[in-house]
């Protein structure tokens, strides 16, 4: 396992991190061709939501692609080791706050308060289940994926039975939406990368 060694100085400014920056991170913590892709698939999301609410769609980008920065190396710590990681980094306060939010009540303290936080905490696992809903599909796409498709899938405990669906309905609630939009969001976001997580399929 890779050891985790702060060489930034800590009293270096803050700096509003690049998509690059981001990635380029992403990549130096995780080799798992799965969690990259989850990675990219929670990006689009949340680039996708943010352009729905007219907000900064680089920052909410940017948060998305970095939320599960250490969790292969470090899954034992996962969220704290990120928060060592963005910090030596200089990274925004809000941006380390906002990536601790989405382990609220499982890895962290960090309850997510912004538009921002809330539509990561819900979003994160649903990506999962949209995921496992597309890869039984015929197609293995998400290009031609409904959102009742996920919706009957919900509804089988033992499908994807890791993805915390608590999580997602107490998600839906802090943001006062429906289940059936946020997955629609999901999966409109996850087409614009359909190709790059390897859900395009046959369509």
């Amino acid at each position: 396992m890779k050891g985790f060694h702060c060489v930034r100085e800590q009293i270096m400014a803050e700096v509003k991190p690049s998509r690059e920056e981001a990635f380029s991170l992403l990549k130096e913590y995780n080799k798992s061709e799965g969690l990259i892709k989850h990675a990219l698939a929670v990006e689009a999301v949340m680039r996708y939501c943010a352009r729905k609410r007219s907000e900064d769609e680089e920052k909410w980008g940017v948060i998305g692609l970095a939320h599960d920065l250490d969790y292969e190396q470090f899954p034992e710590q996962h969220c704290r080791k990120t928060e060592e990681i963005l910090t030596c980094h200089n990274w925004p306060a809000e941006y380390i706050r906002a990536v601790m939010s989405h382990g609220w009540g499982i890895c962290t303290d960090v309850e997510p308060q912004s538009e921002l936080e809330k539509v990561l905490y819900t979003v994160d696992e649903l990506v999962g289940l949209v995921v496992a809903t597309a890869l039984v599909r015929p197609s293995r796409s998400v290009l031609d994926m409904k959102a009742n498709s996920v919706k009957k899938k919900w509804k089988e405990k033992s499908f994807a039975a890791g993805v915390n669906r608590d999580v997602i309905e107490k998600g839906t609630e802090m943001l006062g939406v429906e289940l059936d939009e946020i997955i629609d969001d999901v999966i409109m976001g996850m087409r614009e990368v359909a190709e790059e997580i390897g859900l395009k399929g046959n369509c």
